[in-house]
């Protein structure tokens, strides 16, 4: 896709975000709920799949279009992007990744339509940002495999047609080798979904426990087919790269919008007869807060450009998604100060974003998970010279 479609592309759903959802975000947060003329809306644009190929109906965008796409979607409630979020993101790269021909062929036009909802059953009580601890089991049966195990955490597993299940075959308590991932219905005997999830933040985007007891799938529901038995690790692994530099975008967009908002009212609140914008100590955390959505911004389009290159597929995406989600933080922080009490209140933009933001340090891996996987990079990497002959020492 050339630069001319997808500048359309940003720019359509930047219409959409800020005409039509932005209005009713507040109703969205109130009520738990995503009016049925905005999921609409999004599957008609095209966004269940604008990271899917083409070939399956996709839009086929790269990480860096995706990157400009997604600080779109930021800007408004990150339910709206959550509608879709996993048939681009972790589920439906589960299959880019991992499937068979077959199996993307079969599978990967539910998804890009919407017509599917597709979503990652990975987390669970012992086992989340490190998934070689998972407890879910997959015994083998006639013509098939059972699973059974609980899942927590799950996005959009309320409304979900299928679910990218990972299990393990065997009983070792660290075995990442042994790691399978089964694409399971919804409707599979003995698969439930528990009540959905009352979250701090995130209102309309709906997680919920999963709970497999015996479930029964067969044997070309193993992604990857017989090959792909194994693979599991490895393929989350892939799929939570691309995850974490989509999850850095949005907290870009947010970032931006809570920067908007905190400039809006500085100008508008008025304190000893002149705007709060002309005190210094106000313009100095709206320079903290622009300096900080500058380098976010920056860093997240470098990394993305690195991925689709693939010059760089663990440290940039770790490294963006670590400062990106700690950064939207602060400027969230700088907005509800900047906005004083108002900014305390329910109903306020600032206040739901500040609520919304505190997420996106946790899901996709901690920011500690971040930290290990970038200092395990950075030194990788300095030990790899070592051993590398200096031009000056050779």
């Amino acid at each position: 896709m050339n630069d001319s479609d997808i500048k359309e592309i940003v720019e359509a759903v930047r219409e959409l975000v800020r005409e039509r959802v932005v209005p009713l975000e507040s109703v969205i947060d109130e009520t738990d709920e995503m009016p049925g003329e905005l999921k609409q809306a999004a599957a008609q644009m095209g966004l269940y799949g604008f990271a899917l190929p083409e070939e399956f109906g996709g839009l086929g965008l790269t990480m860096a279009q995706e990157a400009r796409l997604v600080m779109e979607l930021g800007y408004t409630t990150p339910a709206f992007r959550s509608l879709f979020g996993t048939n681009n993101g972790i589920a439906g790269h589960v299959l880019m990744e991992g499937g068979t021909p077959e199996q993307k062929a079969a599978y990967l036009p539910k998804l890009a339509s919407g017509e599917w909802t597709a979503s990652f059953a990975l987390t669970e009580d012992e086992a989340g940002s490190d998934p070689a601890g998972l407890r879910t089991i997959a015994t083998s049966a006639i013509d098939g495999f059972r699973l059974t195990g609980n899942k927590r955490y799950i996005t959009n597993a309320p409304v979900a047609d299928v679910f990218m299940v990972f299990a393990r075959h065997g009983e070792q308590a660290k075995a990442s080798r042994d790691i399978s991932v089964f694409l399971v219905p919804s409707n599979a005997p003995g698969l439930a979904v528990g009540p959905r999830d009352k979250k701090m933040g995130q209102h309309g985007a709906w997680t919920a426990e999963v709970h497999l007891d015996q479930v029964f799938v067969p044997e070309d529901a193993l992604i990857g087919g017989p090959e792909g038995r194994g693979n599991g690790y490895l393929t989350a692994m892939r799929c939570l790269a691309h995850g974490r530099l989509h999850i850095a975008s949005l907290c870009v967009g947010m970032a931006q919008r809570l920067l908007d908002e905190t400039v809006s009212y500085a100008l508008q609140r008025h304190q000893s007869g002149k705007p709060i914008a002309e005190f210094q100590l106000i313009q100095g955390m709206i320079a903290d807060s622009q300096t900080d959505v500058y380098a976010g911004r920056s860093l997240v389009l470098d990394a993305s450009r690195a991925y689709d290159d693939g010059s760089d597929t663990r440290m940039g995406p770790s490294c963006a998604k670590y400062f990106a989600s700690e950064m939207v933080g602060r400027v969230a922080d700088r907005a509800v100060q900047v906005h004083g009490g108002a900014g305390y209140m329910r109903g306020v933009a600032v206040e739901r974003f500040y609520r919304d933001a505190r997420l996106f340090r946790i899901y996709e891996g901690t920011s500690q998970v971040q930290q290990v996987v970038i200092a395990k990079q950075a030194l990788n990497a300095f030990r790899l010279n070592l051993n590398t002959p200096h031009p000056s020492r050779a």
